[in-house]
């Protein structure tokens, strides 16, 4: 059995000439913006199937009860748990436009926020991540008490489950940074 160096097996970006029509129309249809640009898009458009389930995932929880800064903390902290550089820096450099301060990120990657029930929701979040789902009845409780509903909460695991994917594929692929990266979480 021949042996293959292993930078030779990493999941590569593909190149832009490569692209095909399908993909680029999942971009667009879904408003993911142009392939070239992201690094992660580039890996992710070498499988059709995984880019229109990424696109319509990320498309309907956009969609969803959830505002788009709880998704974006949500995703700043499951990042921080996996420890996925390229999507730390891609959230934290996008979180500005879901009007999260530095120090909100800061506190998002430690699954925490100065807001009670954000706070409520990443603890949960960092819960359902640490724990694999197998969360106690009292975490489950102070989601709740904290005011969110049953459909929230089916989204938080929701968006939990897309950063995952996202946090592995990047973490696998080894995928290049878009974006300088952020300070450690103090």
């Amino acid at each position: 059995m021949q042996t293959i160096e292993p930078a030779i097996c990493r999941l590569k970006p593909i190149e832009a000439r490569q692209i095909s029509p399908e993909v680029r129309a999942t971009l667009d249809k879904f408003h993911l913006g142009p392939v070239e640009t992201s690094n992660f898009l580039r890996v992710l458009a070498k499988s059709l199937a995984a880019m229109r389930a990424y696109a319509e995932a990320e498309h309907a929880l956009a969609g969803g009860q959830l505002t788009a800064t709880q998704r974006k903390q949500i995703a700043l902290a499951v990042a921080e748990i996996n420890g996925s550089d390229y999507c730390l820096a891609t959230h934290s450099k996008t979180a500005g436009d879901t009007n999260l301060s530095d120090a909100d990120i800061q506190l998002a990657r430690q699954a925490s926020a100065a807001d009670g029930k954000a706070d409520a929701m990443l603890r949960f979040t960092q819960a359902v991540v640490l724990q694999r789902g197998e969360i106690k009845d009292d975490e489950l409780c102070l989601v709740r008490q904290a005011g969110f509903t049953e459909t929230e909460i089916i989204e938080i695991v929701a968006n939990i489950a897309l950063n995952i994917f996202t946090n592995y594929l990047a973490i696998i692929s080894k995928t290049g940074a878009d974006f300088p990266a952020r300070p450690a979480a103090t």
